[in-house]
């Protein structure tokens, strides 16, 4: 297990890695929004250190215990607003693309863009790229939710 890890650490692959998070973070899209897109892409990929790591940040910077615990069914829920739940469909859509789902449909994008700018649905999409990233590899590595970070 410990090789696993040490074989994942690389300081290119970091440095690389907060470019990205800077470009996200510089994108314009509620910080909040982005936990919650983290937190349901992670939970679609049964990425436990992630959905960890996404609760722990979402309570600190303030998100209601409703909000969190009922992303996952964030369609039958009155606790989201319209444009986090057209963020919420192009997250899963996004990452929903194994055994020939249809991915990112025309009716999804144009959803998602009467909410937010090209430079925010830019920043979205690198989110949910990065987090389906970080899952992918947390599995590689078996990462166990609260063990290292």
């Amino acid at each position: 297990m410990e090789a696993r890890i040490k074989a994942a650490a690389n300081p290119d692959v970091t440095t690389a890695i907060q470019h990205l998070y800077k470009a996200i973070h510089s994108g314009g899209v509620d910080q909040r929004l982005l936990g919650l897109l983290h937190l349901r892409v992670s939970q679609i990929n049964g990425c436990s250190p992630c959905i960890h790591a996404s609760v722990v940040a979402a309570r600190k910077a303030g998100e209601s215990d409703d909000r969190l615990h009922n992303v996952v069914a964030w369609r039958e829920t009155p606790f989201y607003s319209a444009e986090e739940r057209a963020a919420l469909a192009l997250a899963e859509a996004a990452t929903r693309i194994q055994d020939g789902a249809p991915g990112v449909t025309d009716e999804i994008w144009d959803a998602a863009a009467e909410h937010f700018d090209e430079e925010q649905l830019g920043a979205i999409v690198l989110e949910v790229s990065l987090t389906n990233f970080f899952n992918r590899s947390n599995r590689a590595v078996r990462e166990q939710a609260g063990k290292t970070w």
